[in-house]
């Protein structure tokens, strides 16, 4: 059992070794090739617009809204009528009726 573990170990490690050296010379030759294919490249353009780091770039004017400004408090308050509650929240009755 041992001497066949070796056999599936030595024959998985010859291949493995084969198909290194060949991603290892693929990747050394992509390497060569962009590095002397990099100067070749044409100069970036600048941005469209004024740039970010500009501390004196004209920027849009900055409005403040408040988060809590619809804030009503809801304490509780001493309980009254509920046909007065619900006279004041119900909807105006239309008139042709």
């Amino acid at each position: 059992m041992l001497a066949q573990l070796g056999a599936k170990l030595a024959a998985v490690c010859s291949v493995a070794g084969k198909l290194f050296d060949i991603r290892l010379g693929i990747l050394a030759a992509t390497t060569a090739a962009s590095m002397s294919l990099g100067g070749c490249m044409p100069t970036t353009v600048p941005l469209a617009g004024a740039d970010p780091a500009d501390p004196g770039a004209k920027v849009a004017g900055v409005g403040y809204r408040s988060t809590v400004a619809p804030y009503s408090s809801l304490r509780p308050v001493a309980p009254s009528a509920w046909r007065e509650q619900n006279d004041r929240v119900a909807p105006v009755p239309k008139s042709g009726r």
